[in-house]
């Protein structure tokens, strides 16, 4: 098996200068390199430069992978704009790092080796960057879920039926297509995922919340008005939404105080519900494969009545292939003598093939290479 590594670098809040660029160039001189890009594929070799370094510097999201089944994700998040305090409750060491880096959080999700390495080999990354890069915004809107994914995948890989969720999250049961593809990435166990999702609490978005968002309006003093009109007036209207989602999350906490350790469930709870989604899934997948075997039983019903009908046109076609003398002829002869044989079977007449079969074969039967396949039908 070949190496393949994959280096995706992506600037998102600011394009690269022309300094900048010319500084990546030097780093690497076959890097596919733009204003909001860094990009390069190794078959052989590596990057002559620590993506930790990339990311502190030039990049807000990074994603790499090879076919040696390791994948990471990183993102770089203002210090600002995201707390701390939450970001380090879902740490953990090897699957989850946490780092500041001047003015930013530096979040590393790590898969260090995966067990289904053609999952990864000739992967396209840019595929992954795309589905992937959208968990900073949600991030940076107070979206903890990709988080708790991290989490999530050393849950899958260590265990440890004492430990407790790091928070109790909502809306786990109905993840983002960005979150999904992280536990994706991550080799999450799907069953773990779902259960988590099935004790999730869901986010209100009835009248209760509409009503808790117009009392806080209330509250807001005239100056931080102000200060948000002016973010959005002037083209910083993302910042501003950012804030306001973050201030209005605090200030429901602070409403409605909950003992959130009393909430969180344990390792093995999660476990517990894990083998209830497990379950869910098969009965869905043995429903699945029921419905398609009906509706091929249905089908091939529908053609073997059709060949019963015309049963004199298909002995007729059987004849031809057969005198065709060559493997394709041999191969559609033997199908056409199987479904005459069903057709013929569907009907009750199976007396009545076997005595039409034998004045086929008298014509036939010298033919090793037909009636091996005959032999392997089940036909003679």
């Amino acid at each position: 098996m070949s190496e393949y590594q994959y280096y995706d670098f992506r600037a998102i809040d600011k394009p690269l200068s022309d300094i900048e660029m010319k500084e990546l160039r030097g780093i690497s001189s076959r890097a596919e390199i733009t204003p909001v890009s860094f990009i390069n594929v190794y078959n052989y070799g590596d990057l002559q430069a620590r993506p930790r370094n990339l990311m502190q510097h030039y990049f807000d999201a990074h994603v790499y992978l090879s076919n040696f089944g390791t994948a990471t994700l990183m993102l770089r998040l203002p210090k600002d704009a995201v707390d701390e305090q939450a970001l380090q409750a879902f740490a953990v060491e090897d699957y989850l790092d946490v780092e500041p880096v001047g003015d930013y959080w530096l979040l590393t999700w790590s898969l260090a080796e995966s067990e289904n390495y053609e999952d990864y080999e000739d992967e396209d990354g840019g595929s992954w960057m795309a589905r992937l890069v959208p968990l900073r915004e949600e991030l940076l809107r107070g979206d903890l879920r990709s988080l708790y994914i991290g989490w999530l995948q050393a849950v899958t890989v260590e265990d440890g039926d004492a430990e407790r969720e790091p928070m109790a999250l909502t809306d786990l049961g109905k993840l983002t297509a960005a979150q999904h593809a992280l536990a994706e990435f991550l080799a999450v166990d799907q069953d773990l995922l779902a259960g988590a999702g099935i004790g999730s609490r869901v986010e209100s978005s009835d009248e209760r919340m509409v009503a808790a968002l117009d009392v806080w309006l209330e509250e807001l003093p005239r100056e931080e008005i102000r200060q948000y009109m002016h973010q959005m007036l002037t083209g910083q209207g993302a910042q501003a939404e950012r804030t306001l989602k973050r201030s209005f999350t605090a200030w429901r906490s602070q409403a409605n105080p909950q003992d959130q350790t009393a909430t969180c469930r344990t390792v093995e709870e999660l476990w517990q519900q894990a083998e209830q989604a497990k379950a869910v899934r098969l009965a869905r997948k043995a429903e699945a494969q029921r419905k398609t075997a009906a509706a091929q039983k249905k089908t091939m019903e529908a053609l073997l009545t059709h060949v019963a009908k015309n049963s004199t046109t298909f002995w007729k076609k059987a004849h031809e292939e057969a005198e065709r003398t060559c493997a394709s002829g041999y191969d559609s002869a033997c199908e056409v003598l199987v479904n005459l044989r069903d057709a013929y079977e569907l009907q009750g007449n199976s007396d009545t093939f076997r005595q039409e079969f034998k004045k086929f074969m008298a014509g036939h039967s010298r033919r090793k290479a037909f009636t091996n396949r005959l032999e392997k039908a089940g036909l003679l």
